[in-house]
């Protein structure tokens, strides 16, 4: 579904939803959502909401945190300064089947054991998260998004009353491996998620933390309680299929893989680098492969040091696409004999290089035939003793 249509729409509906808590009757019923992931690069990893049914209003309406709009004004800027707002949208039971029938994707739901009190906290709080200054949110893809808006509602309604199963002991996965999970299928995308992502992605989760990922939260809740005076309640019923279909098929031929394609890239460099070594071509080469670089070593200063995400700081790939490669690129354009500079781009690839084998889950291997790209052709400029294919620069004056 259009995503501007959807605002509307939602905007549309806030009008009869925003005198909840005068509606609430003791035929409300709660129940968590939650949709399987699709195939666009922002549903992969599915999506998570809450249903609010009053039969005696005949109200069903399902709020949604993880609403956006792709016309903001520069969304695509706001996005990667990590400043792109979501927001709470509300919207009838129907239209929400409707998208995800739409898109074929399988759709569950789980009745909440709440009543009381709890109930009309809920309530409450949902009423509170509608208020303008409350609607929107400043996104975070691990500690703040559609899921764990629900987890952490959950948890102000019951506090200390609600119970989560004791964390694995041994070994429990990071960010990165479950994000991994539900990109096996899409390794462009993997490899592209991994190049952002810095060490904060490799965080060993906690079961609360896991909840970040809707279908996490489902399983997850699934298994939590609720301490109700004398005896312990489960807070979620058996899940339900609304309506499910079978996960597509996705296939990437192996030629199309990252990193048969880098391999490829890498093979031809080393092949061109021999056979032009002493023809002035190589220094086209040399500009291009160094422009390319330069360009995502910007990328690599702007999330490290710019942006708000916090998942992107103390990236190691900052290391072997470092800002030096800029200062390369210029050495090769105006001719100049830099040497200082190609050996540090040279030492910081090997370093990587180094890295990668010990630090195997933290580091993309589909990066190393880029990194050895580096290596050699800075190695080639830096005229080391030991190395066969130094490029003479007087030969370009």
């Amino acid at each position: 579904m259009n995503r501007s249509f959807l605002i509307l729409l939602i905007l549309f509906f806030h009008l009869p939803v925003s005198d909840l808590k005068s509606q609430e009757s003791a035929d409300t019923s709660v129940f968590l959502i939650t949709c399987s992931p699709g195939t666009e690069t922002y549903s992969i990893y599915g999506h998570s909401a809450l249903r609010v049914v009053i039969p005696s209003a005949g109200y069903d309406m399902v709020y949604n945190w993880g609403v956006f709009d792709f016309n903001t004004p520069n969304f695509v800027l706001k996005f990667a300064q990590g400043r792109l707002n979501y927001m709470l949208g509300v919207y009838p039971w129907e239209l929400f089947l409707k998208e995800y029938f739409i898109e074929r994707r399988s759709v569950y739901s789980q009745k909440v054991i709440i009543d009381g009190a709890e109930l009309k906290k809920l309530m409450f709080l949902l009423d509170e998260n509608l208020k303008p200054e409350n609607i929107y949110y400043r996104y975070d893809f691990f500690y703040d998004n559609c899921s764990t808006r629900i987890r952490d509602l959950f948890e102000k309604i019951f506090g200390d009353r609600l119970i989560y199963p004791a964390d694995e002991v041994k070994n429990p996965p990071t960010f990165r491996d479950k994000l991994t999970e539900y990109q096996r299928y899409y390794p462009w995308l993997k490899a592209g998620v991994d190049f952002s992502l810095g060490l904060p992605a490799d965080k060993k989760t906690s079961f609360r933390d896991r909840m970040f990922l809707p279908m996490e939260l489902m399983n997850n809740l699934s298994k939590a309680e609720i301490k109700k005076e004398a005896h312990i309640v489960p807070l979620l019923q058996n899940v339900q299929t609304i309506f499910e279909f079978e996960p597509p098929e996705i296939k990437t031929p192996f030629y199309c893989n990252p990193m048969f394609v880098f391999m490829l890239v890498f093979i031809l460099v080393l092949t061109l680098s021999v056979r032009l070594r002493h023809s002035y071509l190589i220094n086209y080469i040399d500009i291009l492969i160094f422009a390319l670089f330069s360009v995502l070593s910007l990328f690599q200063v702007y999330f490290n040091f710019v942006t708000d995400h916090i998942e992107t700081r103390m990236n190691l790939n900052l290391l072997w696409i470092n800002p030096f490669i800029i200062i390369c690129l210029v050495s090769i354009i105006f001719n100049r004999s830099w040497l200082l500079w190609f050996r540090i781009v040279f030492w910081l690839s090997v370093l990587f290089l180094v890295l990668a084998s010990i630090f195997v889950s933290k580091i993309n291997g589909v990066f190393i035939p880029l990194a050895l790209i580096l290596a050699l052709r800075s190695s080639a400029r830096s005229e080391f003793s030991w190395c066969s294919y130094t490029v003479n620069f007087s030969r370009y004056t």
